[in-house]
């Protein structure tokens, strides 16, 4: 009996034991699990109240408010009217498109037929029925884009119509009143990665910034019903517009140049072309135009993306014999030699393995400089940098402005390549003489040309006359000296030994009667990729200014591979023929 009740004593106390053990760790456990509840409440706090403080605020705020983006205007470009210098002609304008877009909520308490507005909105903007009845029955959304950059004749359509729901904003839009008139320098105004407008290639590249102005802001209250209190804004930045852009090409200039350029292209079945005209005394472009070219009111249906690029600073080239000027112009200013220094050309000159002859293997006995430019000796070239030496030579085609950039305003720009003067074997300085192993932009070689004409002065070239800015202040560009890079009495020298070539020599057509015309042609091989010369292609150019006595306009004319041998049946002609309308468009008079 004593030994029964000892052990329900020891069963009883070991229960009481395990008892208590369990209501400790109960406690344990549940002071444990709201310490842990605790110290999460602490972190979500902490990360509520600073770490995330911003975003929640933000977005408490936005409960509140509205933030809308206020959208400048983008600034316009205009062709300058030399005639009328106060008046311009539009090149690039602002056109308004629209965003289409629905609010379903209100679709859905308008009690609409959501399948008839589908069917309607489809027809109308050209999309699918299902993808648009998809949105406007979207549940929990006040904003559904049907579509974007909807012309405004389609918006009036769908205006008539009177949707509910059914909303439209505008949105800024580009259009080309000239189509392809000058595309390439105007360039076009298409989006970017985020849908946001962006310009790309010519002027709307290049001023992008600038044409595109800055973007404000406006923040408002919402109404207890969801809507704006759009009396008292809140705080606004109102926006600043992008500036106009006053072009130095002048409308009437580029109309007649692109559209000889367009007909030489035709007639010589060239593969393309480029002209430029610039005043030569300050460097500004009057016209510049290449074929072929685009229309930028439809860059989205261009499929050859080299037709963006302007040839006339992107694409070098060698410009063979035009550049005989070049060697002659620095051999006359080293003192080296005078128009009337002589050489016996035997129509071939041997360099170490290789051999140097005249275009067609023509020989022409004794002649002098002027000669060499006159019937465009190959040789006669060779002779006077010869006497010029490498390293003068050089430094005369990089004071010419060759190697490197212009700076033209326009995207995108290359330097062209000079790299084989720094061979120093005599084979690179005997073609570079002629124009073969270097490259050149036809924006290098006409503002080289125009140094020429304006007594040895080089000026960067332009095509910006004025930018007007949003708050009425104007700015013009002042035309800027890049130096002296031949003398002015070599200059006059060289000129009238140019002058020669257009009376006597292969640049006859470019004559205009009454007046003194001075130029060089050049009929360019062109090297295959590994720079050998194995088919008959030719680039062809011809360059003059005139008058010579006082040049109010140098102009360049350049086909490719058109199906006529020489620059003298090619691009003379059209220089000539252009040249004809601007001594009368420019009113210069005739000589007596």
């Amino acid at each position: 009996m004593v030994k029964t009740s000892l052990f329900n004593m020891v069963k009883l106390n070991s229960q009481k034991k395990q008892e208590t053990e369990n209501k400790n760790f109960r406690l344990s456990f549940l002071r444990n699990t709201a310490f842990l509840f605790l110290l999460l409440i602490v972190v979500k706090l902490f990360f509520l109240q600073v770490i995330d403080h911003e975003m929640y605020a933000k977005a408490a705020e936005n409960r509140h408010n509205v933030f809308l983006d206020l959208l400048p205007k983008r600034g316009q470009i205009y062709f300058q009217n030399l005639k009328s210098p106060e008046e311009t002609t539009p090149a690039a304008l602002n056109k308004d498109i629209y965003i289409v877009f629905v609010d379903p909520k209100i679709v859905k308490d308008s009690k609409q037929d959501t399948k008839n507005l589908a069917q309607i909105l489809a027809q109308k903007l050209e999309l699918n029925e299902q993808d648009v009845l998809t949105k406007i029955t979207k549940e929990r959304s006040r904003y559904e884009v049907i579509k974007k950059r909807v012309s405004g004749d389609i918006v009036d359509e769908l205006k008539l119509e009177n949707l509910g729901g059914v909303y439209f904003d505008n949105e800024p839009s580009r259009f080309y009143p000239e189509k392809n008139l000058a595309s390439q320098t105007l360039g076009y105004l298409g989006y970017n990665k985020k849908d946001l407008p962006q310009g790309y290639y010519g002027l709307e590249g290049y001023f992008n910034e600038l044409l595109s102005g800055t973007s404000g802001y406006l923040s408002t209250e919402k109404s207890a019903g969801g809507g704006w209190i759009t009396l008292l804004p809140r705080n606004k930045k109102s926006a600043i517009d992008g500036a106009d852009v006053v072009l130095t090409i002048d409308r009437t200039l580029e109309y007649v140049a692109c559209e000889a350029l367009k007909k030489g292209v035709v007639k010589l079945q060239a593969k393309g072309g480029t002209i430029i005209i610039m005043n030569p005394k300050d460097g500004a472009v009057l016209a510049l135009c290449n074929e072929p070219n685009f229309d930028p009111n439809n860059y989205g249906t261009v499929t050859d993306l080299s037709l963006f690029n302007n040839d006339a600073i992107f694409t070098p080239y060698e410009p063979g014999s035009v550049f005989k000027v070049i060697t002659m112009a620095g051999a006359l200013d080293a003192g080296k030699v005078t128009p009337d220094t002589t050489f016996v050309d035997t129509g071939m000159l041997r360099i170490g393995p290789d051999v140097i002859r005249n275009a067609g293997n023509k020989s022409y006995g004794l002649q002098n400089m002027t000669g060499v430019l006159r019937d465009s000796i190959n040789t006669g070239a060779v002779f006077a940098a010869e006497k010029l030496g490498l390293e003068k030579f050089k430094g005369y085609v990089q004071d010419f402005g060759f190697g490197v950039l212009t700076g033209l305003e326009l995207d995108e720009e290359v330097p062209g390549n000079i790299n084989s003067l720094n061979n120093k074997k005599p084979i690179y300085l005997a073609t570079a003489s002629f124009g073969q192993g270097l490259t050149a932009t036809p924006i290098q070689l006409i503002s080289s040309y125009a140094a020429v004409a304006n007594k040895g002065l080089l000026f960067k070239p332009y095509v910006i006359s004025k930018i007007k800015y949003s708050d009425g202040h104007e700015e013009k560009t002042k035309p800027r000296l890049v130096k002296q890079v031949i003398s002015e009495r070599t200059a006059r020298i060289l000129s009238a030994m140019m002058v020669v070539v257009i009376e006597e020599g292969h640049g006859k057509a470019a004559g205009v009667k009454g007046y003194h015309i001075a130029g060089k042609t050049g009929t360019a091989q062109i090297p295959s990729p590994d720079g050998k010369y194995a088919t008959d292609a030719t680039n062809q150019t011809f360059i003059g200014f005139g008058p010579v006595d006082d040049p109010q306009f140098v102009m360049l004319v350049k086909y490719v591979e058109p199906k006529v041998d020489y620059a003298e049946s090619s691009a003379v002609p059209t220089f000539g023929e252009i040249a004809k309308f601007l001594v009368q468009y420019l009113e210069i008079p005739p000589f007596n």
